[in-house]
Formats: C-alpha cells, sequence, structure tokens
C-alpha cells in the first residue's frame, strides 16, 4: 500500500474526520453540488461490474452507499426499486440531497461507525472511500462486515497502485523527501489489486473478483502528469479516448473494484 500526500495549506487543518468532511463539501460545492444525474449510472464502469451481482438481489433488497457523496447512485438504486441508504460525512452535503431526492434516504455519518443495526443489509457499496483515512482501510472493512447479513455483497473501490505509479515512484526521489516533510497532509491510500484482495480476506470477507476501472481517467492523469497537456485540450482528451482502449489496465487503470461477500457462516 502507498500513500498519497496532498500540500497542509490545501487541507484546511483540523482532525482527520473534520478535514474530510471540510475538503470533500468544497470539493461537491465547487463542482456545483448535487444535479440528480442518475441517468449516467449504467453508463459507468463500476455499474458494468456490479450489475450481474445485483441482479441477484430481490427488489426491495436493502442497500447502504458508503460515502455517498452527490447522491446519484441512492437515487439511481432506489428508483430501482431497492431500500437504499446514502450515508456521508458531509452534512452540508445531506442537507442538500435531502432537496434535490425527497423520496430518498440519506442519512449524515461515518462510515466506521455507522450506527446501523449488525446484519441489516444485504449489500454494500463504495466508491473511492475507504482510502482516505490515514489508519487504514480495516475500521471501514469490519464495519462493512458488521452491517451486512450474512451472504451480504460488498462492492468498494479504491485508487490502485498501477505499474505506472510504481514505476515513477521507483525513481522519483523528489516525491519520496516531498511525503516526509511537515508540510504535507495524508490524502489517501492506493493498492495493488493482490493488496486490496487481502485486506478484504483479513476482514473475514470471500473475495469474488477484483477489477480495474477507469483506464481513460488513468490515461488522462498521465498525459496531464508526465507530459505536462491540461486535461481541458481536446489534444488531451483526443489522446485518452484513442490510447485507453489499447493500453493494459494493469498499466493505466486509475481505480480497482472488488465484489466481496460475507460468509453465510462465520
Amino acid at each position: 500500500m502507498r500513500k498519497d500526500y496532498m500540500k497542509a495549506e490545501d487541507s484546511q487543518g483540523g482532525d482527520e474526520t473534520t478535514f474530510i468532511e471540510n475538503y470533500w463539501t468544497e470539493v461537491w460545492n465547487r463542482q456545483g453540488g448535487p444535479k440528480g444525474e442518475i441517468d449516467k449510472i449504467p453508463t459507468k464502469d463500476e455499474y458494468k461490474v456490479i450489475k450481474p451481482f445485483m441482479d441477484q438481489l430481490p427488489k426491495g433488497a436493502r442497500i447502504l452507499d458508503g460515502g455517498c457523496g452527490l447522491g446519484d447512485w441512492t437515487a439511481f438504486f432506489t428508483q430501482q426499486g431497492y431500500d437504499c441508504v446514502g450515508l456521508d460525512l458531509s452534512r452540508e452535503t445531506v442537507a442538500k440531497l435531502h432537496t434535490i431526492f425527497p423520496d430518498v434516504t440519506f442519512k449524515a455519518g461515518d462510515i466506521r461507525h455507522t450506527e446501523f443495526e449488525d446484519n441489516s443489509f444485504d449489500a454494500y457499496f463504495s466508491w473511492g472511500v475507504f482510502e482516505h483515512f490515514e489508519e487504514g482501510m480495516r475500521p471501514c472493512i469490519d464495519e462493512a462486515y458488521r452491517v451486512l447479513k450474512p451472504g451480504g455483497r460488498l462492492f468498494i473501490s479504491v485508487p490502485y497502485d498501477n505499474l505506472r505509479h510504481a514505476l515513477r515512484a521507483a525513481g522519483d526521489w523528489t516525491e519520496r523527501k516531498a511525503a516526509q516533510r511537515h508540510n504535507r497532509r495524508f490524502y489517501q491510500w492506493r493498492l495493488t489489486k493482490g493488496e486490496l484482495r487481502d485486506e478484504l480476506s483479513a476482514g473475514g470477507f470471500d473475495v469474488d473478483k477484483v477489477a480495474t476501472i477507469h483506464k481513460r481517467q488513468g490515461v488522462l492523469r498521465s498525459l496531464h502528469h508526465e507530459f505536462k497537456l491540461n486535461y481541458s485540450w481536446f489534444v488531451t482528451r483526443g489522446a485518452s479516448l484513442v490510447l485507453a482502449p489499447v493500453l493494459p489496465g494493469g498499466l493505466m487503470a486509475h481505480m480497482i473494484l472488488a465484489v466481496a461477500q460475507k460468509p453465510l457462516e462465520g
């Protein structure tokens, strides 16, 4: 597992939980807040991976969206007939979600301490959230295990420590020195496929699948960081469209997604 850092002056200070709440509230506000773009969900990489497993759940199955952010996934699965609950640290964002999606259930809370009852969900998904706690992913995994029913499914995505990142880190002494400075703050963990599988297995889950996703996003980031091309330039976006289908996921994928199951007996 590899740590990613951010500049301390960009982190707004405070303890980790306060930082995460304030940071992501600001990010989502810059993006314009919740917009209700649920029609885009079926086109996303995450949905294509989890759909065969979701189709095995009965309508009305209870699902937790851990770190729901702008709420589109929670609203989508509610629309599909599931009893879906969105949970997020950002109280400001959750308040806005109640207005945008009045018929969808959202709660403000910490995915490490959800306050839901044991064995109360049939499925749990969380996109790019478990990695943001410096103590590691285990508190998030342990809580997911607790709230899932026996046989319940867990779907999570985390940043991928792909070959590009590994090669870059091996030769980038400047970045390694920067990570040791006092003006840096922890931002996230980055994992290999094997590390994610091991974390989930150590938490008691049976891991069915670990897949690479968001390869085009990884190509865009490479063009920006290695070749200094602006994300919004036509040439950058055009090159990513051409390169993403032909470059291997192990080199360029931005995220990995795991499908796991709480054993029926444990």
